[in-house]
């Protein structure tokens, strides 16, 4: 899994930062990758997601119904922009596609955003 973040306390800040050309660059440099990813049956599913105003967390609760918040349960993390679920033959070829994402354009002269590998365990009960 390749995951991109974005700044939760900043979200609107950093998304008011591209003007709509920058912002369509950035949209149209994930939809090549996507493509990419597809014609290469690499990708098993990819999204960006909204800001944190779309979140609700949702804790249980031992005494009675859950607690339901609108936002994020900690405000000051890093919030997932968006995700790419892709199989591929190993971790190098993961890197390339993190370092496709990684150079998305952004405001200005901003790219090289930071993403994640995170490897998903074939081995966990389901």
């Amino acid at each position: 899994m390749v995951q991109l973040f974005g700044s939760a306390t900043r979200w609107d800040e950093e998304i008011a930062a591209y003007s709509p050309a920058e912002f369509q660059a950035m949209v149209d440099h994930m939809e090549a990758l996507n493509e990419e990813l597809t014609a290469s049956g690499e990708m098993v599913e990819a999204r960006g997601l909204g800001g944190p105003a779309l979140v609700t967390t949702v804790r249980a609760r031992d005494d009675g119904p859950p607690q339901v918040t609108d936002g994020l349960h900690d405000e000051r993390a890093n919030l997932l922009a968006g995700y790419w679920v892709v199989e591929v033959a190993d971790r190098d070829r993961a890197v390339e596609i993190a370092a496709r994402a990684s150079a998305a354009p952004g405001p200005g002269d901003a790219h090289n955003f930071p993403v994640e590998v995170h490897e998903l365990p074939t081995d966990l009960p389901r």
